[in-house]
This record gives structure tokens, sequence and C-alpha cells, in this order.
């Protein structure tokens, strides 16, 4: 399942008019690529259908659909029976189209999004906490980690994003072990995506769930960060930024330990504080 093909435009060069200091130069850069990714699923028997458009940077797009099939609650792990670009004569978006085979029907119903969406509020199909609810039980997961390991892992997470590092406008989430090991590291210009693409390479390694680990997204904790890490059963979610008021809520409910504002000396632990040891 590799995702070569789509690799050619997570960074685009460009010229840029820089100023700097009072100095005005010409100089070549590099942007963050965007483009958009139709995502269809074929169950047995039936023709691909289209469940959603969503802008991403290419890259790891096998993940991303399927991350974003199985936290959505369309697809079981063990349903994933294959992925693939739609490369039909005539398709105008090859390797921007790509087609997950189930062994299963949908879970849910499939309610097409025909419409690009931006890569910054994402693809969600949960309305309400009370349907996340009915999907995820809490998590009792007792795992521990570290207050010095967590603090480490944002110099961890920066280590990994290439990408940043060459555009300066990619997101990352990064998954970890409890001893601070980072185990899977994703970017894309969407949040959402770059979780997405975590859990799709869970998902698609036969690694869910994901008990025992600690999530750490490059922006803030939003509802639907909560909600793709509560489908990975994912224990600690923690963010460089802030939480939303329903991030928290959502975590307290579901019993996931969220941490915000974690950078250099401090963080903020919003909900089950006991999985956070003060010794390291």
């Amino acid at each position: 399942m590799a995702t070569s093909a789509a690799d050619r435009s997570a960074a685009v060069p460009a010229r840029v008019l820089r100023l700097r200091a009072g100095r005005w130069d010409t100089r070549a850069d590099r942007l963050a690529g965007e483009e958009p990714m139709e995502v269809r699923i074929a169950a047995p028997g039936a023709d691909p259908a289209p469940v959603a458009v969503t802008m991403r940077t290419p890259g790891a797009d096998f993940e991303l659909a399927a991350g974003f099939l199985v936290t959505e609650g369309l697809v079981e792990p063990g349903d994933l029976a294959g992925i693939a670009y739609c490369t039909d004569p005539g398709e105008a978006q090859a390797y921007n189209v790509v087609v997950v085979r189930s062994s299963a029907a949908p879970r849910r119903e499939v309610r097409a999004r025909a419409h690009a969406v931006t890569a910054a509020c994402g693809v969600c199909g949960t309305a309400s906490l009370d349907e996340l609810r009915e999907r995820c039980t809490p998590l009792r997961d007792a795992v521990s980690v570290g207050a010095g390991t967590l603090l480490r892992m944002p110099g961890a997470l920066l280590e990994h994003q290439r990408g940043f590092d060459r555009t300066g406008a990619l997101h990352a989430a990064g998954v970890f072990a409890a001893d601070g090991a980072a185990l899977c590291v994703r970017e894309d210009v969407g949040r959402h995506n770059a979780v997405d693409k975590v859990v799709g390479w869970a998902a698609l390694g036969g690694r869910l769930p994901l008990e025992g680990t600690v999530l750490l997204v490059s922006g803030r904790a939003s509802f639907e960060i909560i909600q793709k890490a509560a489908v990975a059963r994912i224990p600690v979610v923690c963010a460089v930024s802030g939480p939303s008021s329903l991030a928290v809520a959502t975590a307290e409910s579901l019993g996931i330990t969220l941490v915000g504002f974690l950078r250099e000396d401090r963080m903020n632990v919003y909900s089950h504080p006991h999985r956070v040891t003060r010794e390291d």
C-alpha cells in the first residue's frame, strides 16, 4: 500500500520577495502542498461510493483515508480489505481519488459530502457528544506518563516535522509510547487530517486499539481531536496550544487525560490527571 505517487506535492517550490532587517531580496522557498482528495468506499458487491472530499497535504493518503473512515465509524479496522488510487481512464484527478475496499457494508449510513471542505475544520460526521458516547465507552486505561516525559515530547515531535522545516505551514500529530518514544508522526495542512493519518497508520498495521499511548498535536485540542482519540482508544491527548471547552467536557466524559499548553517547562492538565505522574 505504498503512497509514493502522492508524495510529489508535500512541499511546492516557489520564489518569494522577502524583507529582513530593512533589506529586500528574492529567494527560493517552499510552500506546503494542498490538494483535494476524494474518499470513496467500495462495499462487497457495490460500486465505489463517494464519502467525502477533504483538502490535504499529499502524502500518506491511504493512511488518511483509512483513518478517516475508522474514526467516522464507517469501517472497522478489520474490514479494511484494500486501498488504491482511482486511475481509471479519463479520471481528472488521478492520485487525488482514493478507493477503500471494505469486506463489510458500512457500519453507518454514508452521507456523501460532495463539496470540498477546508483542511482546518476537518470532515466530522459526529454531530454531538451524545452520539460519540454511543460509539465509544469511557477509557479505563491504567497507563501513567511522567511529567518530564510529556515535556520532552514537543521537541521530539518537532524533530520529525520535516515538512514543517521546509514550509513552516504544516500541522503534526504524533503517537508516543508512555516512555516518550515516537511511534508515528504525520504532517498535513489540516490538524484533523494529521490525526487521521496517524490512526490510519495504526489501522493498516493492525495496531488498533492504541492503548497505553499518548497523542500529541501541534495546534489546539478540539472536540474532533478527542473524538478521533476516543475511537482509537488513546488514553492521553496533549496539545501545544489550548483546548476548547467541548474538548475538555468530552475528554472528561470519555475518560481521556487532556493536557494543553504543553511547552518547555509548563502544561495544564484539564481532565483525568491521575495518568500524569509528577516524578520522572
